[in-house]
């Protein structure tokens, strides 16, 4: 007798749409606050000595949310339930987003803003593990699409709290929470009763599908470093495009910075969604994946070689329209090689050192090279590096 047990049925698209207002939540949870609002309140402690202490908030806070992700994935996996611990974490997170406007020094900000993490980080490491009870492998690349609208929305929500018409300054960080658990909210209402039983077993077994991509050491080392290639180059490339573009012209105002990186963002969403559903369909999960790399390496060639703004700012598109595809479609992808349901908490913790990794070193980085070689040899090393993560892509071996 066959011990496979039958293939999960696919979501509802509505469910899938919930999901991913969810997730778009987890993004408005840390955008705004990191990119925006944090920064504003440095500036109001310190004045002129903001860009050491932001360093240290950033750098303190990478550190402690890499370790919070990992563990609150693992203490999910051993209580066999995430819903706890994702509405434990949107409440406190929320709590203490909002306490940063009481704080009256730069070392209650770093304590606070380590505690922001670890609660946050309570939050977005099982919401992540819960799509892979929810989802099955038939519909990963969809869920990738879905999850491209996570970015865009954490984009527009930072420029929609700081329109001081709408949202006044002393308000900015509960509008943020609230905007947070507006959306995170329904989807856990909806959710409560929608996870799988097969995609918590370890023998799952849907043959059409998971016998795509084979589960092995190998292709977690893989997909690991891939990705971790690609967020290199990201991290970099956004954490500095305002000086890079302002070495081509000199004017450059950083409001077009901003509008440029959300029309990406925004522009990236039926790209996405269109390739995940095709993947779904061709039973090519990695394909897209490895396009999206190259075609970002592309994009950084350009940036790395013009002194033009407008085929500068066209190579920018390129990349950042690739990178988000890329990054959104191998969140979900990574779901479908995990190889244990038990520990994919935990598993999703560790795939996320990928995200914060590459913000502690790329500082050095950049630091070891601009100075001496300018942004074309920084670019060139990021196209090589997302080259690299396709050419990994490639030896995945993959069965129709």
């Amino acid at each position: 007798m066959s011990n496979q047990i039958p293939a999960a049925k696919p979501q509802p698209l509505w469910f899938l749409a919930l999901f991913a207002l969810a997730a778009g939540g987890g993004a408005i949870a840390y955008v705004p606050f990191l990119t925006v609002l944090l920064p504003l309140k440095i500036t109001a402690l310190v004045g002129s000595e903001d860009v050491p202490a932001l360093a240290r908030v950033t750098f303190y806070g990478a550190v402690v949310a890499s370790i919070a992700n990992i563990v609150f994935g693992m203490l999910s996996d051993r209580s066999k339930t995430r819903l706890p611990w994702i509405v434990t974490g949107l409440i406190s997170s929320g709590l203490l987003m909002i306490a940063v406007d009481y704080v009256g020094d730069v070392n209650q900000l770093i304590l606070l803003t380590m505690a922001w993490q670890v609660a946050l980080n309570m939050m977005l490491g099982p919401l992540m593990a819960w799509a892979g009870d929810l989802f099955p492998d038939s519909q990963k690349g969809m869920l990738g699409g879905a999850l491209s609208f996570a970015p865009a929305l954490g984009a527009l929500s930072g420029s929609f709290v700081t329109i001081d018409a709408l949202v006044p300054a002393q308000s900015r960080l509960a509008v943020v929470a609230s905007l947070v658990a507006m959306l995170i909210l329904p989807a856990i209402i909806a959710g409560r009763s929608r996870t799988r039983p097969q995609l918590m077993e370890s023998c799952v077994s849907q043959p059409a599908i998971r016998d795509v991509v084979p589960h092995s050491r190998r292709t977690l080392a893989v997909m690991w470093a891939a990705r971790f290639l690609v967020q290199i180059a990201e991290a970099g490339l956004f954490a500095f495009m305002l000086f890079w573009l302002r070495s081509i012209q000199p004017n450059f105002h950083e409001n077009s910075v901003a509008n440029t990186f959300s029309a990406i963002l925004v522009l990236s969403v039926p790209l996405t969604l269109l390739l995940g559903r095709w993947s779904d369909r061709a039973r090519r999960p990695i394909l897209p994946l490895t396009a999206s790399a190259f075609v970002s390496a592309i994009g950084l060639v350009i940036m790395a070689w013009t002194g033009n703004l407008t085929i500068a700012v066209a190579g920018f598109v390129i990349f950042g329209s690739a990178a988000s595809v890329f990054l959104s479609l191998h969140s979900a992808q990574t779901l479908r090689v995990l190889p244990e349901p038990r520990h994919r908490g935990r598993d999703m913790g560790v795939f996320n050192l990928t995200n914060t990794v590459p913000s502690l070193v790329m500082p050095w980085l950049t630091l070891a090279l601009v100075p001496g070689f300018g942004f074309t040899v920084l670019f060139a090393l990021f196209a090589v590096l997302s080259i690299a993560a396709g050419a990994l892509l490639m030896t995945i071996p993959v069965r129709k």
